[in-house]
């Protein structure tokens, strides 16, 4: 348990969640962009693409997008861990700090939904 005493240990750890949020979000866009750029390969040079380029590339996207599905929620395990430690002097009166933690879920839970409706576009 934390006896600080001070809300700006609160704040360091809410900035530390937001930066891994910045990173789930760009792992899940490049995983995007990677599974995409397959496809339009695909349709830009069918000739030059091959089958084996369009599922591997589908797949590291996939990959990628798990990646920064798994980062938002490990975040925010870590910081509810966090959050545990803390003593209720260092949190301030009023300040919604479980924002973050609902904010790095959500994210996750898009990935989540990405992935699958990659899926079901590719059947």
């Amino acid at each position: 348990m934390s006896d600080l005493k001070d809300p700006r240990v609160l704040f360091a750890a809410e900035r530390t969640l937001l930066a891994w949020n910045r990173t789930s979000l760009s792992f899940i866009a490049f995983g995007f962009l990677i599974e995409r750029a397959g496809l339009l390969l695909h349709v830009l040079a069918p000739e030059r693409a091959a089958g084996m380029n369009v599922r591997l590339g589908f797949w590291i996207g996939v990959l990628f997008i798990l990646l920064g599905a798994f980062a938002a929620v490990w975040s925010s395990r870590q910081f509810r861990a966090l959050l545990r430690t803390l003593s209720p002097a260092e949190f301030p009166a009023g300040y919604g700090f479980r924002w973050g933690l609902a904010v790095n879920m959500f994210v996750a839970f898009l990935g989540l939904l990405l992935v699958g409706a990659l899926f079901i576009g590719r059947g």
